[in-house]
């Protein structure tokens, strides 16, 4: 079994900060568990280029407000508490916080903890350890 607590992981090297957000990381690709699971903060202004050309992402919002740009319809979708998006086809896509976000995260594969978004939006395939 593994437990975790956010208060812990924001402390530590499992959260990562970059460019207009930041995720603490509570499951990683060494958890075994087929995905991983972060909880990220989206800041308020955030304007985020995203393309995960690699991963499979499934964001649920706790808390906040903003919208979501699928780059290949154009379509924008509001996010706000409740709401649950799913890029299921690698969707290239802007992401932005009208306020700050707090979003639950799953990526599949998992990632390995210290991936931060390349110059076309996406993650590595593989980060090395």
């Amino acid at each position: 079994m593994i437990v975790r607590n956010l208060a812990d992981a924001r402390s530590c090297e499992r959260n990562v900060v970059s460019k207009g957000w930041e995720s603490a990381r509570l499951l990683l690709k060494d958890d075994g568990m087929g995905f991983s699971f972060h909880i990220t903060t989206i800041y308020a202004g955030a304007e985020l280029l995203m393309h995960y050309k690699n991963h499979l992402e499934c964001v649920y919002c706790i808390s906040g407000e903003g919208s979501i740009e699928d780059l290949a319809t154009g379509q924008v979708h509001e996010i706000r508490p409740g709401t649950m998006y799913a890029l299921n086809l690698n969707d290239r896509h802007i992401l932005r916080g009208r306020t700050e976000m707090i979003m639950a995260c799953t990526f599949n594969p998992p990632v390995t903890g210290r991936e931060v978004h390349d110059e076309t939006g996406a993650y590595p395939a593989e980060e090395a350890a």
